[in-house]
């Protein structure tokens, strides 16, 4: 499966890059693809507004919104023809920005499964995120359980449908 990590960047202490670099490693071990946006500075970007686009939020609004209207469009387009589901980690920092939300909505009305994992009590999380989702975990080992598990019943699955179809194993 191809996942994209969303979650908080902008008002992230470590641009969330932290929970991203943890939970990439298990899922590439289980033979998953994934997609970083906090690693994935570049995008559409040139080398300036890669630079400079935060600063201008302050000094050139209008440059700034252009910029960060080639991100949306880079990302969303991402979700739509590539990803296969999308993980989301969502703290406090998420709730201060709109992306996340923006993506997870997308995400939901595309048909594509959210996995929601919360770093608070679930009864502080917006109703639509938590309609926007298809599971939701209350840890990452909660959601590395279920990944596990999902490892398990798709090996079982393809061994089962190579033994079903015929083919020797």
């Amino acid at each position: 499966m191809f996942f994209y990590l969303a979650g908080s960047i902008e008002y992230s202490p470590d641009l969330g890059k932290g929970w991203r670099a943890a939970i990439k490693p298990g899922l590439k071990a289980l033979g998953h693809d994934v997609y970083d946006p906090a690693e994935d500075e570049l995008k559409n970007l040139t080398e300036n507004e890669v630079r400079e686009f935060r600063a201008w939020k302050a000094t050139d609004l209008k440059r700034f919104r252009q910029t960060i209207q080639k991100i949306i469009a880079y990302d969303l387009d991402l979700i739509e023809h590539r990803c296969d589901a999308v993980i989301c980690y969502w703290d406090q920092y998420a709730g201060r920005g709109a992306g996340t939300q923006g993506e997870l909505t997308f995400a939901h009305r595309m048909g594509i499964p959210v996995y929601l994992i919360c770093a608070m009590p679930v009864e502080q999380v917006s109703g639509w995120l938590l309609g926007c989702a298809t599971e939701v975990f209350t840890s990452f080992e909660e959601f590395h359980a279920f990944m596990n598990h999902m490892a398990i019943d798709n090996t079982q699955v393809t061994a089962a449908t190579v033994v079903g179809s015929g083919v020797k194993q």
